[in-house]
């Protein structure tokens, strides 16, 4: 008994930053994760204005304000101010030209009611972006959760909130409030809270494109469901949902060209319109929409760019399409995501390539299957994780750059 009590007690060990952090609760953990992410961010705005040359976008006055209102971001201001042409303008050539058509009204609208109580649109969009992107990070940590530990889930969140183009979080573009509305439509179908997706999918489909993607993704989850019936019952209110939730996000995806025909009087304004963005790559681009298409003119496109033929673009597009693919079915990390999220990234994957003409905002587009973060965020070192971390801080310094910065400069210079 004297010997134990002349033993000296251990020391006391200190808690890490990261134990500390990771005993908060998880809104105040992720809030804290993501507003120094945000800083970040906003030191990279800084430093890319200071860099801008006087013949980019932006010009000698580039300030992280204006980049904040620039590129598409002026579109959303124009339909917030404006609303949508009646008569479609048209080119030298009698072609439909860009227009407000290409950009949905609920993002710019919001923006609108927010940036009343600061003085500005601008703003407000930015407050928009900033609020849904934190949500987003909330929702994909618990969705995320449901596939793994918590060491996990909010390393896929530092991730996401870090990715290569999370600047889109505090800028006026419309992906921050629509993956809100997608991550809380993937957690319900996760949760088999399919009710909630009859308010979800309106939500998404009037905020961008995107929303026919998750029509496929809920055609390929009933098959799903069915074929696993027996290790998950499949009730029959559930096949309902699934078959309503279905047709209403395929009505809720066409709904918008109808809505655009209605007010122009021309049956392809949509069309049409988004057409007009794709004649900025190639001159003779053609006047209606054929799915599929997109990727085989790009891939002239760029085989004259980059001095090589059309066909070994088209096999390297064949190469990445069949990486990809594999990774979804292959892949441990990947599967232990679980069905429904490999599900999304497949029927997404098929939406850009029916739909898409790809060149450099290939990037932001790709936003959409950020749930696969979780995959690289699966146990592994924390050398590899941090890594990571590091690559897609590079790469957001990289996007930043090269479309505030060099912004109009070159063709890839797009976001």
């Amino acid at each position: 008994m004297a010997d134990e009590l002349l033993t000296p007690a251990p020391p006391a060990v200190r808690p890490t930053p990261w134990r500390r952090l990771a005993g908060l609760p998880v809104a105040v953990r992720i809030g804290i994760l993501y507003i120094l992410a945000r800083l970040v961010t906003t030191l990279f705005f800084v430093a890319a204005a200071q860099l801008a040359p006087n013949w980019s976008r932006f010009g000698r006055d580039a300030s992280v304000g204006s980049f904040a209102a620039g590129w598409d971001a002026w579109w959303y201001w124009y339909v917030a101010g404006y609303g949508y042409p009646t008569t479609l303008p048209v080119n030298d050539a009698g072609l439909v030209s860009e227009n407000a058509w290409a950009f949905m009204p609920l993002y710019a609208y919001a923006a609108l009611g927010v940036g009343a109580l600061f003085g500005s649109w601008v703003a407000g969009a930015v407050v928009v972006s900033l609020v849904a992107g934190y949500l987003s990070c909330l929702v994909l940590y618990r969705m995320l959760r449901m596939r793994g530990d918590d060491a996990m889930a909010t390393w896929a969140v530092l991730f996401f909130a870090c990715a290569p183009v999370a600047a889109l979080f505090q800028i006026g573009y419309a992906e921050s409030l629509f993956l809100l509305w997608l991550f809380l439509a993937l957690w319900c179908v996760m949760r088999r809270r399919y009710a909630w997706l009859y308010l979800l999918i309106p939500l998404m489909g009037y905020t961008r494109p995107g929303v026919l993607a998750f029509a496929l993704f809920l055609g390929l989850h009933g098959i799903s469901r069915w074929i696993t019936r027996r290790r998950e019952p499949l009730p029959a209110r559930h096949i309902a949902h699934i078959v309503l939730l279905g047709l209403l996000a395929t009505a809720v995806g066409f709904s918008w060209q109808v809505i655009a025909s209605i007010a122009t009087g021309d049956p392809s304004a949509y069309l049409s319109t988004e057409m007009a963005w794709r004649r900025n790559w190639i001159l003779d681009a053609p006047a209606h929409f054929v799915p599929l298409e997109g990727f085989v003119q790009a891939a002239g496109f760029w085989a004259g760019q980059w001095g090589t033929s059309q066909a070994l673009v088209l096999a390297l597009v064949a190469l990445a399409v069949g990486g990809f693919a594999a990774l979804l079915l292959f892949d441990p990390h990947v599967k232990r995501l679980g069905a429904d999220l490999r599900l999304w990234s497949a029927s997404y994957a098929v939406y850009l390539l029916a739909v898409f003409f790809p060149q450099s905002s290939i990037f932001r587009l790709l936003v959409p299957i950020s749930p696969l973060w979780g995959a690289a965020a699966m146990p592994r070192s924390n050398t590899w994780r941090v890594g990571v971390l590091a690559a897609c801080l590079v790469g957001q310094w990289w996007w930043i750059h090269t479309v505030y910065a060099l912004a109009g400069t070159a063709i890839w210079t797009v976001p």
